[in-house]
């Protein structure tokens, strides 16, 4: 896969110089990588303000930020979806950069990435992770990555490629008419369905991938975090697909009532008894439950619209680029 050239001209970028910019790099232990993160976007982008949001690190992350000139500020509750919901709420820009503090994400794909969401009049950029060294990228999360993504194309119909990514830019309506719900590693996940539930202007730029630099540690664990994608997964069906989700529940128990009771029948049709009065009331009672979880389907399908609903005219509140 080839990478577009990350080089823009400041005669290219700088018509777009109106724009207050902030970057924001959440962080926990980050000690050895957040110095160059912030360097190489200060370089990258020199009007930009750069605030890293440390989340009760047991290291010097706070310190090298700080001396490499970000504004650092704290997050005590422990966790990236408290620090990204933090972020959106304090921070005030025009255009948000979202981007991880390990010194894996490329700084200078930041100026394509900005001039794509300023030309397309888009609500969100996401970077697709490209590669650099084989080492990059672990082969467990490359997997859980391939299958969430693929969950969430089959579900909204979209073309995304890289769910987990933690490297975005945002437009300010949607950082501002964004709820963050999630307290951890879901936050990504739960930027990209928000951006797909309301039919938003988003694309994905490819962009260099690296592995992180000597001493910086991964904070993620291959099974731990794999089995919290499962679970992600079928709370967002739940939750975005309540009416097929409890249909399908409620068809399940349906079908297991109707094997219990085939038998009870037959033997009542020929005896006129129903010797297995326990599995009859079980029948009964699956099915009673198949009927439940059908009308708690439709119920929650209504809820649901009307909660899209809401997120929609929230976002619609704040003011677009440009305008």
């Amino acid at each position: 896969m080839t990478i577009e050239s990350a080089t823009l001209t400041d005669r290219e970028f700088d018509r777009f110089g109106s724009y207050k910019i902030a970057v924001l790099v959440p962080c926990y232990n980050e000690e050895a990588a957040v110095a160059k993160v912030v360097e190489d976007f200060h370089i990258a982008l020199p009007a930009a303000i750069i605030f890293v949001f440390d989340n009760n690190s047991t290291d010097k992350t706070a310190q090298a930020a700080r001396a490499a000139g970000a504004e650092v500020l704290q997050e005590t509750h422990r966790g990236k979806g408290f620090v990204v919901r933090r972020m959106f709420s304090d921070v005030e820009a025009d255009i948000y950069v979202l981007v991880d503090g390990d010194a894996t994400y490329d700084a200078p794909s930041v100026r394509r990435m900005i001039v794509r969401l300023l030309e397309k009049r888009l609500d969100m950029v996401v970077a697709n992770r490209v590669e650099c060294a084989r080492a990059a990228y672990r082969a467990g999360h490359r997997t859980g990555n391939k299958l969430l993504t693929a969950f969430i194309s089959s579900m909204f119909g979209s073309n995304f490629n890289d769910m987990l990514s933690g490297y975005r830019v945002f437009s300010r309506r949607f950082v501002k008419s964004f709820p963050v719900l999630s307290s951890g590693f879901e936050i990504e996940t739960e930027l990209t369905v928000h951006a797909l539930e309301l039919g938003l202007a988003v694309e994905e730029m490819d962009t260099p991938y690296y592995p992180r630099p000597q001493g910086s540690v991964s904070k993620l664990n291959t099974w731990r975090d794999g089995f919290r994608i499962l679970i992600t997964i079928v709370s967002l069906y739940r939750a975005e697909r309540p009416l097929i989700f409890f249909t399908g529940v409620g068809a399940g128990l349906a079908v297991a009532s109707i094997g219990l009771a085939i038998p009870i029948i037959a033997t009542f049709l020929e005896t006129g008894l129903v010797p297995r009065l326990p599995t009859a009331v079980l029948s009964t009672g699956l099915m009673v439950l198949a009927f439940l979880s059908i009308a708690v389907g439709l119920v929650l399908d209504t809820v649901t619209r009307g909660r899209r609903e809401v997120k929609l005219l929230a976002y619609l509140s704040h003011r677009a680029l440009g305008e």
